[in-house]
């Protein structure tokens, strides 16, 4: 049980530096992490990292492998065939249970790789084991839980690191591209977007802007601060192609963004919503508070 736990840690420590290396040529919404929240943020991972990792893989063990452990030793008995075929078929049987619960619950909605992956997952504990088997008949020595768990740790550093630099190395050659926000003229932005918590922003292609429970800047505060209002009502809308009206301009034009400033006369400020996504999914977003722990609404097109 602890090797197949040491394995799913390791792969899931692996998956996970996967997908941030993914996340490098993501948009960031004008959010991130700097200075001494970095360092925080790095000893937080270092510090929780492991023993949730752990946790996720005894818990990953038992919702998976060993009760596919024990559905092939019992039809093992009956049927022909290795019990290591049998526990692989079962293992991917419940992973594929697993995904699809995960696909139709609410909260969860992974991506199509995500749930495949996570169907799969159950695959590199089986070999493991089976592995381990053989070499403990060979042997007659069990595999000892401190270096189960030490192996796998170094493995997944290891793996780790080399992904790390995969994703240096593509960022630095041009394989993986940085993000480019779309360049959409006001005939792109006219019509219906849409958010959280039923915000509708309609903007008309005459330069009305109809909001209902849009978030939007308070009229007293600080911009620097999470709180916002949600505005109803009418107001009007200009595309600002050069980020003069960007409350978060650093003053750097290669940092600035187009964006639309939406003013509603009797809803607070004017608010900037940064033009982001892409050109076939194009959003408007904005950042309430601190960029690096801000309150980040998006709306997309309808």
């Amino acid at each position: 049980m602890k090797l197949a736990a040491a394995i799913c840690a390791a792969q899931f420590a692996v998956a996970v530096t996967v997908r941030w290396v993914g996340t490098f040529d993501d948009d960031d919404h004008g959010a991130g992490l700097g200075g001494g929240l970095a360092a925080v943020g790095l000893l937080c991972v270092l510090a929780f990292g492991p023993p949730l990792l752990a946790g996720l893989g005894l818990l990953h063990t038992v919702a998976c492998t060993m009760p596919a452990a024990t559905l092939a030793r019992l039809v093992r008995r009956r049927a022909p065939g290795p019990e290591g075929l049998w526990h692989t078929g079962f293992v991917l049987l419940l992973g594929t249970f697993w995904a699809a619960l995960a696909v139709v619950l609410p909260g969860f909605a992974p991506t199509g790789t995500e749930a495949l992956l996570l169907a799969v997952s159950g695959v590199p504990p089986a070999l493991g084991l089976a592995r381990a088997r053989r070499r403990e008949r060979a042997t007659g020595r069990p595999p000892e839980d401190r270096r189960v768990w030490l192996r796998s740790a170094l493995v997944a550093l290891g793996l780790c690191a080399l992904v790390v630099a995969a994703g240096t190395v593509g960022l630095a050659t041009g394989l993986i591209q940085e993000y480019e926000p779309p360049k959409l003229g006001a005939d792109r932005l006219t019509g219906v977007w849409r958010g959280d918590h039923g915000a509708v922003l309609r903007l008309r292609a005459d330069g009305r802007a109809e909001l209902s429970a849009v978030p939007a800047q308070p009229e007293f505060g600080d911009v620097t601060t999470k709180q916002f209002t949600r505005c109803d009502g009418v107001g009007k809308w200009f595309l600002d192609t050069a980020g003069r009206y960007d409350p978060y301009a650093d003053g750097s034009v290669s940092e600035r963004r187009d964006g639309v400033v939406v003013r509603v006369g009797d809803c607070g400020h004017d608010t900037y919503w940064t033009i982001g996504g892409t050109e076939a999914r194009p959003e408007l977003f904005v950042l309430f508070g601190d960029p690096d722990a801000g309150d980040l609404r998006i709306l997309r097109r309808r």
